[in-house]
């Protein structure tokens, strides 16, 4: 305090504006309406990048778009990013969403397939098959028995 009464009050009076023009930081959890607004702008970045890779994945799904045009819209998408994924969402985005729906029949379709590869028979299938084995003699009626209750459990 004798510091500040030593100087010239000009200088007092810029001093102490000086501290009451200073704001304290209050960390990351100091105002709360900082934190939403941290939490908003995360949000949108985190959608922004969905929407991005979206777009990058429907540009090469696209077998009816030429390679050089598919260059360009990589290239318009690094360079103007924003823009250029809201004029591809305006001007591609029902294509984008049937080409989306045509991919998951086919991953669906590729599934089942493989599920009913995987499966094996049905419990109908397993008994007639064990019918034709206990006809055959090459299974007792006791073991055809336990397969028929292995196969209807």
């Amino acid at each position: 305090m004798s510091d500040l009464l030593s100087h010239h009050p000009s200088e007092r009076t810029n001093t102490r504006f000086i501290e009451e023009a200073v704001v304290e930081y209050h960390g990351f959890w100091g105002s709360f309406w900082d934190l939403i607004w941290w939490f908003l702008m995360v949000f949108i970045f985190v959608a922004y990048l969905f929407a991005l890779f979206a777009i990058i994945g429907d540009i090469f799904r696209d077998r009816n778009l030429a390679g050089g045009w598919k260059a360009v819209w990589i290239f318009f998408l690094i360079f103007f990013p924003i823009v250029t994924a809201l004029v591809y969402l305006i001007a591609r985005g029902k294509g984008m969403g049937e080409r989306q729906v045509a991919a998951a029949q086919q991953y669906k379709t590729a599934q089942d397939d493989y599920i009913k590869q995987v499966a094996g028979t049905s419990p109908a299938e397993q008994i007639a098959q064990a019918k034709a084995l206990l006809d055959t003699g090459a299974i007792s009626p006791s073991e055809f028995e336990t397969l028929k209750a292995k196969a209807l459990a």
